[in-house]
């Protein structure tokens, strides 16, 4: 791994995000570039307020003016608001001990900017909410899932609090995105050291004790390893089994199944992000 994306606003995210690019950077040797974006509204950029109809009660010229002023103003702060975040990032990174920090500062889009930059990337880090819905508990931030979906590198969902990782809990159910999650845990030194429980869900037969040998036999010969094969339905079973403290992170395949079939039963792996406390690493 040699570069991570970590990508903050102005939601209680912040800190958290930061925390957890320092641990995945320290633990590969990666530099970290800190991305903040600035949407048009924000910095003025976006379409003016017509005001022309205000002269009809009155508004002078002057007071047009003044109210262009403020627009550009409140552009002008929000930009200052964005370098201060990104300054404070990398002072947060760098005394947690990450040697090369890198700040981004863009206008635009936030899915469009992360999936336009990720290719330099090995890590895309993002929070589970944006600073519009800072507290709404049980609310997934909408860029979230267009990032996932639009996304070809590993993305990292973060909760609002950091914890130490010292165990990862792979949902494994034998198709491409989780195998290639799997193989990703298994391969990669960040994990080393760590602790690997794969979860594998589904009614005793033939085609679970099937996914059960798959799974052993790609964790041969790697210590701290284990294979769970558990009943019931995935997303419940997965909530328990983290709830008891069997994974500090979740690493699983991303939106496997199609937009119609989970339109109609639902998506475990937004359900995952929206209601879990660990952080979620998502592989398309």
């Amino acid at each position: 791994m040699k570069k991570i994306l970590c990508a903050i606003d102005a939601s209680t995210y912040g800190p958290s995000l930061c925390d957890h690019a320092a641990w995945f950077a320290l633990r590969s040797g990666a530099s970290v570039d800190v991305l903040h974006v600035l949407n048009r509204a924000e910095t003025g950029s976006g379409p003016r307020l017509d005001l022309s109809g205000s002269v009809g009660l009155g508004a002078s010229e002057a007071l047009l003016e003044k109210l262009t002023q403020a627009d550009e103003a409140r552009g002008q702060a929000a930009q200052a608001h964005g370098r201060a975040m990104l300054e404070g990032a990398r002072a947060r990174l760098q005394a947690a001990g990450v040697a090369e920090v890198n700040l981004v500062h863009r206008h635009g889009e936030v899915a469009e900017t992360l999936i336009e930059l990720e290719k330099d990337a090995d890590l895309v880090i993002i929070g589970k909410r944006g600073e519009s819905h800072n507290f709404a508990e049980g609310h997934l931030g909408a860029k979230v899932e267009r990032v996932v979906r639009g996304s070809s590198r590993p993305i990292l969902v973060a909760p609002r609090v950091f914890m130490p990782i010292t165990r990862v809990m792979v949902a494994y159910d034998g198709g491409a995105s989780a195998t290639k999650a799997l193989d990703h845990v298994l391969g990669n030194p960040v994990f080393a050291d760590i602790e690997v429980v794969v979860a594998i869900i589904g009614d005793p037969g033939a085609q679970r004790d099937g996914r059960v040998a798959n799974a052993e036999a790609r964790l041969a010969g790697r210590a701290q390893a284990s294979v769970k094969a558990l009943e019931g339905d995935v997303e419940t079973v997965l909530k328990g089994a983290l709830r008891k403290g069997e994974g500090d992170l979740l690493v699983m395949g991303a939106y496997g199944h199609s937009r119609i079939r989970e339109l109609i039963v639902g998506s475990t792996t937004t359900a995952m992000i929206r209601t879990g406390k660990v952080p979620v690493l998502l592989f398309r």
